[in-house]
């Protein structure tokens, strides 16, 4: 009976943590999307060509866990069957920021636009835990010395 209740116990903290976690992640992504919403970054496969631009490879790498209220959630879907939603958000949440930091990478090299923009996605699951892992990377374009 006990182990009941620590269960129970787990999935309302990681509910209410998980939440909060998540809510302050979204705010600092939405700040800096603002920040770095003119530097372009495109799926484009091909430069623009008015300039001779230097070429130089991005990226921005993100891991981010599953709380134990979604991943126990989630394991209710997949039992029952049906669309996955509570890792949509978790999904959205590191794409965005695997963008976000390509691009302050980016930026930090005075690169005024990415093209062929990629994403690579993998999930790591440990325990019955799980964390996605994304990687966004493209070609920064910097004006010539």
């Amino acid at each position: 009976m006990i182990e009941v209740g620590i269960a129970v116990a787990l999935v309302i903290l990681g509910y209410i943590f998980g939440s909060a976690a998540e809510r302050r992640h979204f705010k600092s992504i939405i700040k800096r999307e603002r920040e770095l919403n003119r530097l372009a970054a495109v799926a484009t496969r091909f430069p623009p060509e008015d300039t001779a631009w230097r070429q130089q490879l991005v990226t921005g790498n993100v891991v981010i866990a599953s709380d134990y209220f979604k991943t126990f959630t989630a394991s209710l879907i997949n039992i029952f069957g049906g669309k996955v939603t509570p890792f949509e958000s978790l999904i959205d949440r590191a794409r965005r920021e695997a963008m976000l930091r390509m691009k302050a990478d980016a930026q930090s090299l005075g690169a005024e636009y990415i093209f062929n923009v990629k994403y690579n996605t993998s999930r790591i699951s440990q325990f019955g835990a799980g964390a996605i892992e994304v990687m966004a990377y493209g070609t920064a374009l910097t004006p010539p010395e």
